[in-house]
């Protein structure tokens, strides 16, 4: 029968593009900013201070370039640096995991905090790896010219970039021309997620990091970096709202002190910018209850490691 028989021809090519880019780059060089600019929309915190994105977390852009639909995968990965406790040990796993099996490999670098000491040992692993690699210098608009162009000639020496991006990922300068690039290094190939998927985290991940940019917007210096969010209950009631409760983990009373805030004020502030920003984003009434508590070893502790993403390391 002619129909059993054209089931074994070759299949036909995709006429879609779809590949995965991971975002490397030292701490705090403006990768989520980058990798929220390229979606169209947030699916990673951001904030001033290093080291804020720790769990390898999946941004899905599109594009069309020369009429193919392009998805591309974009794999926000934590800074890396040299890794000192459990913590940083799981996050720079973490990163480069993400880079395995990429299509190409994109390192973003701060030209004015160049973190030169976490940069090096960066590009002599990458100058050693198969992906297409390209360079973007990131916060051109404060860079000065001549030293910017001098540290692009000076990176290129060390490793083999297909292409040199000069961009800010804040006011979105020259980020058009990398999403082009970007997308045209894509393979030809089937769209690994549904069209209006823009990230892969769960909402009750999701919630959990947009509280935890507000402790660290809110607080600044005054919360040392070893502090978390772990989800607790996420339910959807009867009326359709969200009803989600977090523990913010901190390791000494003091801590604890300053997260709430004379009266309860600082948790208070911190909640009610969550759960606006967390009602826009899951476009729904969105109920969040906050507590905190101490636990001293909470960044040795596997179950915490694993309620916000990270692979337990050794």
């Amino acid at each position: 029968m002619t129909d059993i028989e054209t089931s074994s021809a070759a299949p036909a090519p995709a006429n879609t593009r779809c590949g995965v880019v991971a975002v490397l780059g030292a701490p705090n060089a403006g990768k989520s900013t980058l990798v929220n600019a390229l979606v169209g929309q947030k699916v990673a915190i951001t904030s001033p201070k290093a080291q804020t994105t720790r769990a390898r977390m999946l941004g899905i852009a599109l594009h069309e370039l020369a009429g193919v639909p392009t998805q591309m995968i974009l794999v926000d990965t934590p800074g890396i640096f040299a890794p000192k406790r459990r913590l940083d040990r799981a996050m720079v796993s973490a990163a480069w995991e993400g880079a395995e099996a990429a299509d190409a490999v994109l390192l973003m670098v701060d030209p004015i905090k160049q973190r030169r000491h976490e940069l090096e040992p960066l590009l002599e692993t990458l100058a050693g790896r198969p992906e297409r690699k390209i360079l973007v210098l990131n916060k051109v608009d404060r860079a000065k010219k001549e030293p910017l162009l001098a540290l692009a000639q000076d990176l290129a020496a060390k490793v083999d970039f297909a292409e040199i991006f000069f961009i800010s990922a804040l006011n979105g300068d020259g980020v058009a021309e990398l999403k082009d690039h970007i997308a045209g290094m894509m393979p030809l190939a089937e769209w690994m997620y549904p069209e209006d998927q823009v990230s892969d985290a769960s909402e009750r991940l999701l919630a959990t990091e947009i509280t935890r940019e507000q402790l660290y917007q809110q607080l600044h210096e005054e919360l040392p970096y070893d502090s978390a969010v772990r989800p607790e209950r996420y339910e959807v009631r009867p009326d359709g709202s969200i009803e989600i409760h977090q523990q913010i983990v901190v390791t000494r009373d003091n801590q604890r002190a300053i997260v709430l805030g004379k009266g309860g004020s600082k948790i208070k502030a911190i909640g009610a910018a969550a759960r606006a920003e967390l009602m826009e984003v899951l476009g729904t009434k969105v109920h969040l209850f906050l507590h905190v508590k101490v636990l001293e070893n909470w960044a040795e502790d596997k179950e915490v490691f694993e309620e916000i993403g990270l692979d337990w390391v050794r």
